[in-house]
C-alpha cells in the first residue's frame, strides 16, 4: 500500500516536471520567434528605407544642375497666413549639383551655401537643415512638404507648410514672368485677413500681428521711443519675431515718480493705443494698483505723447498688440 502511494507521488512529480519543461519550451521558442520576427521586421525596414532613398535619388538626378526659384509657400489649408497674422513667404532658390548635396542661395550673404542631403524613408530627406517629404518632382517643378521633426519622430499633428518651386528656365521661357508677380499674396489671402480685420475690430481679443507692425514717434522732449532690433539668421529672410511680437522701449523723463513696467498693448486700426495686460508677476496685494498704474501711464503719458500707426497687413490697417518696456524717471 505504501509502495503504491509512492509511486503515484513518484509518477505526479515527473509529470509536472514534464508539464513545466513543456511550458518552459514552449516559452523559450516563442520568444525566440519573437525576436527573430523584430529582427526580420528590422531588416525588412531597413530594405524598404534603402530602396526608398534610392527612388528618392534617382527623382533627385532628373533635376541635377537645374537651378530652381521657390514660387509659393503655403500652410495647409493653402493660405500663406497663419491664425496669429505670421506670413509664410517663399524665399528659396535652389539647385543639386549631385544627389548628396544641394547649393542654397543665402540673401544675406549674397551667395549660394552648400549642404549635404540625407536620405531617410518614404521619399523623406534633410535638405539645408530641414526635413522635407518630396511631394512630387518634374523636370520644370517641384513641391515639398516640410515636416516637424523631434527627436527622430515626425510630429503629424503639426501644421505643415508646402514649397513649390519652378525652374528658372520655366519662369523665363514658359511663363514670362518673375517670382515679384508669383509671390503677391492670392485673391484668398486678401479675403482672410479682410475678415479678420472685422473681427479684430469688433473683438480686440481677435487682434493679429501685422507685416509691418505699429510706428511709434514721439512728439514731445519728455519722451523717447525706439523699437528693439531682431537680427535675421544666416539664411536670411525676414525675422519673424521683428512683426509678430514689436517691442519698443519708452523712457519717459520728468514722470510723476520712478517707475519701469513691462507689459502689452493694443493699437487698434485708428493708431488709438490701450493697455492689456502686464508682462511681470505682481503681489496679490499691489495688483490692483499696479494695474491702475500701467493703464495710467499708457492714457495720460502714451496716448498724449505718442504719435501712433496702426499695424497693417496687405496694406490693410487692423489691431494688434505691442509689447512695451516702460522706464520713467521723476526728474
Amino acid at each position: 500500500m505504501i509502495k503504491t502511494s509512492a509511486l503515484k507521488a513518484i509518477k505526479k512529480s515527473l509529470f509536472i516536471v514534464f508539464l513545466f519543461l513543456l511550458f518552459f519550451d514552449g516559452k523559450c521558442n516563442r520568444g525566440y520567434r519573437k525576436i527573430a520576427e523584430e529582427k526580420a521586421k528590422e531588416e525588412a525596414g531597413a530594405a524598404k528605407k534603402k530602396i526608398e532613398a534610392e527612388h528618392t535619388k534617382n527623382l533627385l538626378k532628373l533635376i541635377r544642375g537645374v537651378h530652381f526659384t521657390e514660387v509659393k509657400r503655403v500652410f495647409d489649408n493653402g493660405m500663406s497666413f497663419s491664425p496669429v497674422g505670421y506670413q509664410l513667404m517663399p524665399e528659396w532658390r535652389i539647385s543639386f549639383p549631385s544627389v548628396d548635396s544641394v547649393n542654397i542661395f543665402s540673401p544675406k550673404l549674397n551667395k549660394f551655401l552648400n549642404a549635404p542631403v540625407m536620405f531617410d524613408h518614404d521619399s523623406i530627406f534633410n535638405v539645408a537643415w530641414a526635413w522635407l517629404k518630396l511631394k512630387y518632382i518634374k523636370k520644370d517643378s517641384m513641391q515639398f512638404m516640410v515636416l516637424h521633426v523631434h527627436d527622430d519622430t515626425i510630429v503629424t499633428e503639426k501644421v505643415h507648410v508646402f514649397m513649390t518651386f519652378y525652374s528658372n528656365s520655366y519662369l523665363k521661357d514658359v511663363l514670362h514672368s518673375d517670382t515679384a508677380k508669383l509671390w503677391k499674396p492670392s485673391r484668398e489671402d486678401t479675403a482672410y485677413i479682410v475678415k479678420k480685420t472685422a473681427l479684430a475690430k469688433s473683438n480686440r481679443d481677435s487682434a493679429f500681428a501685422g507685416t509691418d507692425p505699429p510706428v511709434l514717434r514721439s512728439r514731445s522732449s519728455i519722451i523717447t521711443v525706439s523699437k528693439e532690433a531682431v537680427t535675421d539668421d544666416v539664411e536670411g529672410g525676414k525675422a519673424y519675431d521683428a512683426y509678430l511680437s514689436p517691442t519698443y522701449d519708452i523712457v519717459i523723463h520728468h514722470a510723476y515718480e520712478n517707475f519701469s513696467y513691462l507689459y502689452t498693448a493694443f493699437v487698434d486700426e485708428k493708431g488709438t493705443i490701450t493697455f492689456r495686460k502686464s508682462l511681470t508677476f505682481i503681489m496679490p496685494e499691489f495688483k490692483k494698483s499696479t494695474l491702475e498704474a500701467m493703464t495710467g501711464i499708457t492714457d495720460g503719458y502714451l496716448k498724449l505723447y505718442l504719435d501712433v500707426s496702426p499695424a497693417r497687413t496687405l496694406g490693410i490697417p487692423h489691431t494688434s498688440i505691442i509689447f512695451l518696456n516702460v522706464v520713467g524717471y521723476k526728474k
